[in-house]
């Protein structure tokens, strides 16, 4: 309506003009009701026809779209197993921090299960001790046996000296025997020098992996049983939590809450502008956003961002063929803005729903001297009508309470 009364202005208006003051027809007269339809027919045809081109020309180098919200992401409430809740610590709406416990689940078995690793690991710790005085006690074994088998060996020596000397004082049985005790006393020594060494495998060797590996398992148990604290992954309002103690939660049916990240939706809109606006819609290029959470107000925006693909187009793999003429719908040129100035638009809750225009600016072009008249003239009459899809879009900020509050009642 608006953009045919301006075209009127232009058309209709000069056309009566001309019939009333020139051809001297009067309203009411020759012009009536019934004969301004044929007497105006040349302004009423000119005005439809620019009408249906300024609009043309507005909504393509100057879109806009009623699909805007600023999404948010959020983040569920799960723990990694599933339990009995035994304590609650935060209650909805409430704001954490990372780290901050939220709930606990029963952990009597987690307990047992680090207490039990525990002990293992004091078990080792006291056998460490305990091989150290195995370890004082072979060394001794191994210094018995070492002066045992001198003291055969120099027994031995002696008697066959003596032997040697006179043969009929130191009998050839005597020396086998001692021979003998010295092969015994050398395999005493092995066994405990032997013994010596398994003791100190034992202890620089077996011991310390068998303590690592206890620690290991001590520490595993421990981080089990802090799983049963769940604690917020990222700071942000607690929403939709509801939890008492008693309640059985887990990781797949039965989620806690929903936690909804600070910063998130804040100051940043998606926008759905029709496809055909795709070679119109460039980065930097300037906006205004009007919300039904913050009515009467226009928000400047600067486009953001433009995703270089239409989610209308997004399949997974199946065992069937995708046929194109099976979607619903064509899908929208998703366009990211945010606010021109900073802070302009904190106040708005994410998830709001607004309407949004996006402006074509032509005035570097213009300035280049680069363009004939016909190409300077077309893109100022571009730039010109833009104040148009403006006013629009203020009216429809005015009519929001309007039309939510009176006319639909909700």
């Amino acid at each position: 309506m608006l953009e045919f009364l301006l075209c009127s202005v232009f058309t209709i208006l000069p056309d009566y003009l001309y019939r009333r003051y020139v051809q001297g027809k009067r309203w009411g007269k020759e012009l009536t009701t019934f004969s301004i339809w044929y007497e105006l027919r040349l302004g009423i045809t000119t005005c439809l026809i620019l009408t249906v081109g300024l609009l043309t020309a507005i909504f393509y180098y100057h879109p806009t779209t009623t699909n805007v919200t600023s999404f948010f992401r959020t983040v569920t409430i799960l723990p990694e197993k599933s339990g009995r809740v035994v304590e609650v610590l935060v209650e909805n709406n409430q704001h954490v921090d990372e780290g901050d416990v939220l709930f606990r689940l029963d952990s009597q078995l987690q307990k047992v299960a680090v207490e039990e690793a525990q002990r293992k690991l004091a078990e080792l710790e006291a056998q460490i001790s305990v091989s150290a005085e195995d370890l004082a006690a072979a060394e001794g074994l191994v210094q018995t046996a070492a002066g045992q088998l001198e003291e055969i060996r120099d027994q031995l020596a002696r008697k066959r000296v003596i032997s040697e000397r006179n043969s009929t004082v130191v009998s050839e049985a005597e020396i086998e025997r001692l021979e003998n005790l010295l092969a015994s006393r050398q395999g005493k020594l092995a066994a405990a020098m032997s013994n010596m060494r398994a003791v100190k495998a034992r202890i620089e060797i077996l011991l310390p992996a068998q303590l690592a590996s206890a620690e290991v398992s001590l520490e595993r148990s421990e981080v089990e049983l802090d799983k049963t604290n769940i604690r917020a992954g990222i700071s942000g309002i607690v929403e939709q939590f509801a939890l008492q103690p008693g309640d059985f939660v887990s990781g797949v049916l039965r989620p806690a809450g929903i936690l909804v990240p600070d910063g998130s939706g804040v100051e940043e809109f998606q926008a759905g502008f029709n496809q055909i606006t795709a070679q119109v819609i460039k980065p930097d290029m300037l906006a205004e956003i009007t919300c039904f959470s913050k009515p009467f107000a226009i928000i400047p925006m600067r486009v953001k961002e433009v995703q270089n693909v239409l989610a209308s187009g997004q399949f997974r793999p199946t065992d069937q063929l995708v046929d194109p003429q099976d979607r619903p719908r064509p899908g929208t040129l998703t366009v990211i803005m945010e606010p021109l100035y900073p802070g302009q638009a904190k106040d708005i809750p994410p998830g709001s729903k607004c309407i949004a225009n996006a402006y074509t600016n032509n005035h570097d072009l213009i300035a280049s001297g680069e363009l004939g008249t016909g190409e300077f003239l077309f893109y100022h009459a571009v730039d010109a009508v833009g104040i148009v899809h403006a006013l629009i879009l203020r009216i429809q900020a005015l009519m929001f309470p309007i039309q939510t509050l009176v006319l639909t009642g909700h």
